[in-house]
């Protein structure tokens, strides 16, 4: 089952990130990143043609509490969203505590470990204080990037299915998964 998430006064720390709930001041950081060609296709999204579209994915993460900010040097530099994954396709999981996680990371940021980073401090959030049983995570078969991700902080797979993209598109995903004991090894 989806257990409730509400971020709102949660800031997790790394060696190199801060996570946190977004502000309207990080508008400009959000559209800088999430404009660039690339970054928004690998999570099935178009790149943000204008501020005000950012604006407004920006006051859904405030307004919805369960997005993280990732800040680098003082700059928001991706996001990382706590999301409800789908109980009808999973119905063996009705009895446990679970929600997905998906993540975007600047294009100028890539290959630098700061998502494996990233993922590994909301997994401790998530497992730790939540008390989360299982913590769900997927990829685009395309997406090398991604899988190593979630290789790299211990997700398993689970299932192959698609996925409709916000752009009408039908993409060949990957399940992967945790689950509580795994994380505590």
């Amino acid at each position: 089952m989806n257990v409730e998430i509400d971020i709102t006064n949660v800031v997790l720390t790394t060696e190199r990130l801060t996570l946190r709930p977004w502000l309207l001041s990080d508008l400009d950081d959000l559209y800088e990143y999430a404009s660039v060609d690339g970054v928004g296709q690998m999570a099935g999204w178009k790149p943000h043609e204008s501020r005000e579209e950012s604006l407004e994915i920006l006051r859904r993460f405030i307004d919805r509490k369960r997005t993280f900010a990732l800040e680098y040097g003082g700059k928001v530099i991706g996001s990382l969203g706590i999301e409800r994954y789908n109980e009808e396709q999973f119905p063996e999981f009705a009895g446990k505590r679970c929600r997905e996680i998906g993540y975007v990371l600047s294009k100028a940021y890539w290959g630098r470990g700061l998502m494996p980073e990233a993922v590994r401090a909301v997994m401790e959030y998530l497992f730790d204080e939540v008390k989360l049983d299982a913590i769900f995570c997927g990829h685009f078969l395309r997406n090398r990037q991604s899988a190593r991700v979630q290789e790299k902080c211990g997700f398993r797979h689970y299932a192959f299915c698609k996925y409709e993209t916000q752009t009408g598109t039908v993409e060949d995903d990957e399940i992967n998964v945790i689950f509580r004991e795994e994380y505590l090894k």
